[in-house]
């Protein structure tokens, strides 16, 4: 007959800072520790009706005589010559259980942990591995369950994450969080604005992003178009700037307007006037009247005496103008215009002076109560210059008026 019972033990001896001990144990004045009491050792009778003693941690058992007890810490036999596979018995007729492990009695592999059993042993494979029949193979955690927000990669007995470009692990290892490379570098030449995983490079007004996106480059505005300015475009980093000729002042941003140097400083007498033209001005006398003739208006001479302007033009008028350059020709500059007196009379203008260079011709017009001439402007690829245009006109009987045009052109 077996029978199976289970005791909580207590250690044999224990460690005391004081004399008495709890029943069933012993004070020892020598190791100073208490010491559990055989029962059986001391007590003939102490188990009835054929039983036997068995001493316990603490106390004793009365078991049948073929039984066995197991402890939580050792196995015990009574009556018994030989213990459970696992076990060994001592020389107090104890089975204790064998560490198969520690004893080097298991058949585990090499690349194999041992672990003690109750009565036994297992061979269980080190982390990160996995048995593959009796051998141990890699455990490609990778595959079995996704630990990686990312990219798992898989090594011999373990793994590691990865995290894409623009992240990078977290202090647990498995998540990824987004890099700010805004902060961690000068990534941008000039802006740098992060974005989940990447970033982005701008620049300052004027300039624009490089093949490497990064860098920045200057725009050469001017480049774009020849109409960025009226005159002359200036690029310089991140900007540019329209520049004027002299005689003008620059007009908001890009437009150049004349500067009248008569409305502000010149340096004309008093008996000058200041006329004004694209670009500058000239002083010219306030009286242009000479012998023979007397100032009778603006800018109009006349001859007060025939006899003294015998073969002279009767009167001569001053006309003042500036003309731009780069007109589209043929242009009307101004108009010539003689009243008919005599119904016979015939009238003809020409330029007499100043027209070497053919830049301007006349638009003759008869009329019955008037005849003119159109001044016109026939090229515009002249360059800036300062003409003294001498028109007249004539009848067949005399000269009616000679007309002195001096013209600025700018």
């Amino acid at each position: 007959m077996t029978v199976a019972a289970s005791a909580v033990s207590q250690e044999a001896e224990e460690p005391v800072s004081y004399t008495q001990c709890t029943e069933g144990y012993e004070y020892d004045p020598i190791k100073e520790v208490c010491k559990d009491i055989d029962e059986c050792a001391l007590v003939s009778d102490a188990c009835k009706g054929g039983m036997k003693c068995i001493n316990h941690y603490g106390g004793y058992l009365c078991l049948p005589q073929n039984a066995q007890i197991f402890s939580n810490l050792r196995g015990v036999a009574a009556g018994a010559s030989q213990c459970l596979p696992g076990f060994t018995l001592d020389e107090q007729n104890y089975c204790h259980d064998v560490d198969e492990c520690s004893q080097g009695l298991h058949t585990c592999n090499a690349d194999q942990i041992c672990y003690n059993t109750r009565g036994s042993y297992t061979c269980q494979c080190h982390p990160g591995y996995q048995k593959h029949g009796e051998q141990c193979v890699d455990r490609n955690e990778c595959m079995l369950s996704h630990y990686c927000m990312h990219r798992c990669v898989n090594t011999a007995g373990s793994y590691y994450c990865e995290c894409k470009d623009g992240y990078q692990l977290a202090s647990n290892n498995h998540s990824c969080v987004d890099v700010n490379e805004c902060d961690l570098t000068q990534s941008c030449q000039h802006q740098c604005f992060n974005l989940l995983g990447s970033y982005i490079c701008q620049c300052d007004q004027g300039y624009e992003l490089a093949p490497d996106s990064v860098s920045c480059v200057d725009i050469d505005e001017c480049a774009f178009s020849s109409y960025m300015c009226q005159y002359v475009c200036i690029n310089s980093p991140g900007g540019y700037s329209c520049i004027c000729p002299e005689g003008y002042q620059l007009q908001r941003t890009r437009m150049c307007q004349d500067i009248n140097e008569c409305d502000t400083v010149h340096e004309c007498r008093e008996d000058e006037m200041c006329w004004n033209y694209y670009g500058g001005h000239r002083c010219y006398p306030q009286n242009p009247c000479q012998e023979p003739y007397v100032l009778t208006s603006e800018n109009r001479c006349s001859c007060q005496s025939a006899g003294a302007c015998r073969g002279l033009p009767q009167s001569i008028i001053y006309k003042y103008m500036s003309i731009h350059s780069e007109r589209t020709v043929p242009a009307d500059i101004f108009q010539i215009q003689a009243t008919n007196i005599f119904s016979s009379a015939h009238y003809t203008f020409r330029i007499k002076a100043g027209n070497d260079g053919g830049e301007f011709f006349l638009r003759v017009s008869n009329q019955t109560l008037y005849f003119s001439a159109l001044v016109a402007l026939g090229r515009s690829d002249v360059k800036p210059f300062v003409d003294k245009l001498d028109i007249t006109g004539h009848t067949v009987h005399s000269v009616l008026t000679q007309f002195l045009v001096r013209q600025g052109k700018a």
